[in-house]
């Protein structure tokens, strides 16, 4: 295999790449207020527009079941170009076909279909393309570039997006993503990524139920994945509702204005970016392990402040903390991951990661708002927080609590990949491709 270059300063191909997507990001985060507030005008129906949210997440998690089987068995590179090309196109199509045909709703819920499917296709290869153009050391810290710059994109997409849809519309505003789509995939054909590992001869089934099982397993059977997988999923179920509750109780509890929510969640950015810095020098110094769990534990403190402080700037600081908390943890899952699953399974294990744990998303969302209902935002948050502070106690009663830098001993059955071992944070070196997270 060849082997990317080392040290990201100095690595080209990573730079067109995170450029790219960067600008990919921004589009995308465009849409993801565009596409509510454009159906929201042609139908002027609260319903309609949750509607749309409702088929985005149906038809991404759906795709989740198999769009690890699909990255597995083509090439990645030319699967993405693909992806960001027929995204580009069916963004497009809506201003054109309302400038000469009017609005049609049914078009934006099939476009949001589409895109969605293609969504996440493209987002489980680009988690394998990652070390693929970056060097073991610099895993970690391309990582970190790539999520801060994410984070960065959707907190400024809905700002964009805002002046674009009362400047020129919903429908041309859609076409800015489409440009971002455009220039994501020029960007990764200016690009090579490190050849693949062969997969090990043997019998895999081909069933939606078999290709999904594949990357499970994987997770399930792995010492460190295992408890990670099952802490991360209760850890979404309590936080994806974390930033509703921050929106009623700045405006239900304290009667604060919408300026004053945009104002929070933009000074919340800031926990991001320090967190893009901070993740790897956190990582080299404790541990995967300790730096997990300690952000998880930041990140319970954060939500039971968030829903009880009755000053705003502290509130503002509580929520940059939960991002601090929730990026630092997603960048060390993700580089866990991508360090110990073996090449020609990353798509899988990655894409049964993504679909387990995101599963409970919506669940808990619902939970909490309606919890916060019947029995007010501050003791519904000090009870998510305290569940967030039992996550992590919990990870100190598996093999996350020691795992820390240090060589590895005994490889996976038929991986071709060493593991890591309980008190063990990172697996024997290999150069080798891997994913996003």
């Amino acid at each position: 295999m060849s082997r990317p270059r080392s040290g990201l300063r100095h690595n080209r191909p990573f730079t067109v790449f995170w450029f790219g997507q960067a600008l990919s990001v921004l589009g995308g985060s465009v849409s993801l207020l565009a596409l509510p507030l454009l159906v929201l005008e042609v139908t002027g129906s609260l319903v309609g527009m949750g509607l749309i949210t409702a088929v985005s997440g149906v038809f991404a998690i759906a795709t989740g079941t198999f769009a690890g089987h699909v990255v597995d068995r083509v090439d990645r590179r030319r699967l993405m170009i693909g992806c960001d090309l027929a995204r580009a196109l069916l963004m497009g199509s809506v201003p054109l076909m309302w400038s000469f045909g009017g609005p049609r709703i049914w078009l934006l819920y099939l476009v949001t279909a589409l895109v969605s499917v293609l969504k996440t296709l493209f987002d489980v290869a680009y988690v394998t393309a990652v070390p693929a153009l970056v060097g073991p050391d610099d895993l970690i810290a391309a990582n970190g570039r790539l999520m801060g710059t994410f984070a960065l994109g959707t907190l400024l997409g809905p700002v964009v997006a805002g002046f674009l849809v009362a400047g020129v519309g919903g429908a041309w505003a859609l076409a800015l993503d489409g440009a971002g789509f455009l220039v994501s995939a020029a960007s990764l054909g200016w690009v090579r990524f490190a050849a693949r590992e062969k997969a090990a001869p043997g019998p895999e089934g081909t069933s939606l139920r078999e290709v999904f099982v594949v990357g499970f397993r994987f997770l399930w059977g792995h010492a460190l994945l295992r408890p990670l997988t099952v802490l991360l999923t209760l850890l979404t179920f309590v936080t994806v509702g974390a930033t509703d509750l921050l929106i009623f109780r700045l405006q239900s509890d304290l009667g604060r204005d919408a300026a004053t929510v945009g104002y929070v969640i933009a000074v919340s950015g800031a926990g991001v970016v320090c967190a893009s810095f901070a993740a790897g020098p956190l990582r080299r110094t404790l541990g995967f392990g300790p730096c997990w769990l300690g952000s998880t534990a930041l990140i319970g403190v954060a939500v039971a402040a968030v829903g009880t402080g009755r000053s705003v700037p502290l509130i503002a600081a509580m929520a940059a903390l939960l991002m601090f908390g929730l990026t630092v943890g997603g960048i060390c899952s993700m580089t866990l991951r991508q360090e110990v699953t073996p090449d020609h399974l990353l798509g899988r294990v990655t894409s049964a990661f993504w679909t387990v744990h995101n599963a409970s998303g919506p669940v808990g969302a619902a939970a909490l708002t309606a919890l916060a209902a019947r029995h007010g935002i501050p003791s519904t948050s000090l009870a998510a927080g305290a569940l967030c502070l039992l996550i992590a106690a919990s990870g100190l009663l598996t093999p996350l609590r020691g795992s820390r830098p240090g060589p590895s001993r005994e490889p996976v059955a038929g991986s071709g990949r060493a593991p890591l071992e309980p008190g063990v944070g990172e697996p024997r070196r290999q150069p080798g491709p891997g994913r996003r997270g």
